[in-house]
Formats: C-alpha cells, sequence, structure tokens
C-alpha cells in the first residue's frame, strides 16, 4: 500500500513499536492475574486504536480542506456540543440514572444529534453562492461558544451531587469505555475511513490549493461538503466514545507531517494513526505505572498540546 520506500521503513519502524508498547502495556505489572489484566486492559487498547485512527484521518483531511495546519475539527464546535448533551441529560433526566443506563441507543443518539448539527452548518455553507469555507469555521465558533454558554449556565443551577458525576464524562477517560458501544464505533469509523481513502489522491490535488484542484478537474465544493459530514461522524464517535481530546488530533497530525514529510494522505493516514496508538498507549501507561492514576491522560494530552500549539506558531512567526 505504501510506495515510497523510505515512508515504508519509518511506517514499518512505528508499526513495531506501536506493537511493542500494546504489549508492554497488557502485560506490566500483571501480579499474576494476566486474564483479568488482559480483560480488563484490552478494551482501553481498542479504545485507544478506534480513538487514534478517527482523530488523525479527521485532523489531517481538516486541515487539508481548510488549507491550514493549526485547525482541527474542534473548531467546528463538536467538543461543546457533547458537553451541551451531557449537561443536559445530566440536569433533566438525572446524574444515577444516566450512569446507570448508558445504552447503545445513547451512545448512537449522541453521535446523531452531533453529526446532525453539524451536518446543518455545512448544509448552510453549502447554500452559499460563494461557498466560502471560512464562513463554516466561523459559524462553528459562534455555535460552539454559544453551547458552551448554555452549557455553563445549566452546570450552575445543577445539583452539586450531580454535577460531581457530570464531571467524569466531560473529560477524556479510557478507563470507562464501554464494549457494547465499541462494534458500532468500529463501524462507523470503518465507513468513514474508507471514504477519506477512496478520495485520498484528490486530497493531494488539494495540497496545491483550491484554484489548481478546480483547474485538474477536481469538484472541490463537492469533496468539501461530503468530507466535512464524514470529519464530523469520526469526531462525533470519537467524543462518543472516550469525550473530549481535544489537542489529540492536532499533536498527531503535526508530529507526522514533520516526521513524514509527505503530502500523500494515503500514506499520512496509516502512519498518523500508528502514531497516535503509540502516543495513547504510551501517555496512559504513564498514568497508570508512573503517576499511579493521579493525573488522566486527557490533561497529558492537553499541556503537550498546548507547548506544541504555542512553539508551532512562534515557529511560524520567526519564518
Amino acid at each position: 500500500m505504501i510506495k515510497d520506500k523510505k515512508i515504508w521503513i519509518k511506517a514499518s519502524s512505528l508499526f513495531f513499536v506501536a506493537v511493542l508498547m500494546v504489549i508492554v502495556y497488557l502485560t506490566y505489572n500483571t501480579y499474576g492475574n494476566l486474564d483479568f489484566a488482559l480483560s480488563l486492559r484490552g478494551k482501553k487498547v481498542i479504545g485507544f486504536v478506534l480513538v487514534a485512527i478517527a482523530s488523525s484521518v479527521a485532523t489531517i483531511s481538516f486541515q487539508t480542506l481548510t488549507n491550514n495546519r493549526l485547525l482541527s475539527p474542534g473548531i467546528l464546535g463538536l467538543d461543546n456540543l457533547y458537553v451541551l448533551i451531557q449537561t443536559s441529560l445530566f440536569f433533566f433526566i438525572g446524574g444515577v440514572r444516566m450512569l446507570s443506563q448508558e445504552s447503545i441507543y445513547l451512545f448512537l443518539g449522541t453521535i446523531l444529534i452531533m453529526t446532525i448539527l453539524s451536518t446543518l452548518i455545512i448544509v448552510m455553507f453549502a447554500r452559499k453562492e460563494k461557498n466560502d469555507l471560512y464562513e463554516v469555521l466561523m459559524i462553528g465558533i459562534v455555535s460552539g461558544t454559544f453551547f458552551s454558554s448554555i452549557s455553563t449556565f445549566l452546570q450552575v443551577i445543577m445539583n452539586p451531587n450531580e454535577y460531581d458525576m457530570l464531571q467524569g464524562k466531560l473529560f477524556a477517560s479510557f478507563n470507562n469505555v464501554n464494549t457494547n458501544h465499541m462494534i458500532a464505533a468500529i463501524i462507523i469509523i470503518l465507513v468513514a475511513c474508507i471514504y477519506f481513502l477512496s478520495i485520498s489522491s484528490q486530497l493531494d490535488v488539494l495540497t496545491l490549493g483550491r484554484d489548481a484542484a478546480v483547474n485538474l478537474g477536481i469538484n472541490v465544493h463537492r469533496i468539501q461538503i461530503l468530507s466535512l459530514v464524514f470529519i464530523s461522524m469520526l469526531t462525533a464517535t470519537s467524543t462518543a466514545l472516550v469525550g473530549p481530546t481535544v489537542f489529540l488530533g492536532f499533536i498527531i497530525s503535526t508530529i507526522s507531517y514533520i516526521f513524514f514529510g509527505s503530502f500523500n494522505h494515503r500514506n499520512l493516514f496509516i502512519c498518523s494513526s500508528l502514531l497516535g496508538i503509540i502516543l495513547l498507549v504510551g501517555g496512559q501507561f504513564i498514568v497508570e505505572q508512573v503517576f499511579g492514576f493521579s493525573t488522566t491522560i486527557s490533561v497529558i494530552i492537553q499541556f503537550l498540546g498546548g507547548v506544541i500549539f504555542i512553539g508551532k506558531i512562534l515557529r511560524e512567526r520567526k519564518v
């Protein structure tokens, strides 16, 4: 699948490191209870793989569409929408009932609501004659702020006990991944990834710019609309599965561009997914074995993402 020899060597190295890290994570400090450890940590590993693939494919595709490597799908307001949905459910239904009834229907309903609302934003964009993609981003920012304001209002007047239970749902956590949701997540992510792999050559052309792509016969408007819908599906599925991972996609894509130096999206999708698995498994290993669960992987992701984001801005200013 990867024709470039240098990229193939790097991808093979990443695959070896990813497999090795997964094995170490699954077997380290099992204290003789290997079967129990595998059943407990195995579902986390599946979650790592799904989130890594969804985040990397969605972010790289989104950055290609916007021609901006500082942006991520979170700018569409999906993370804030997830927080609003969870806050509303805990406020009107109750935290105890919500935590005891995490059904597949609630999981799929969350994904459906997030995808439909983001698609409505895209449809509003599609009807514009000018078709300016940045109008979608501006609508996404405003919508995200609106969702955040409502969430904050509900949290302020919420019962303190309900608020404490809610906090566990508002941060990315792989410790409570529901195995009943994984099959649905796998199907959604697989369908979206097949789509992006099928248009990877057209995304390669889009890196040359919109005008160049149009001159080369690419239906840019159609690709933008369909891609944004599938990006919303990937982001919604990842968020509904483990919670918001704000900087994860940005970290993976930034390191991938630097490490691989390739604009071939098929290669980038594969290699960045492997890199994401390494980062997530390694981060969770540090959380469990070094910090003893005194912190969460979301804190590590946000800290590392913030440092990389600031460093990238400062670097580009010098250039």
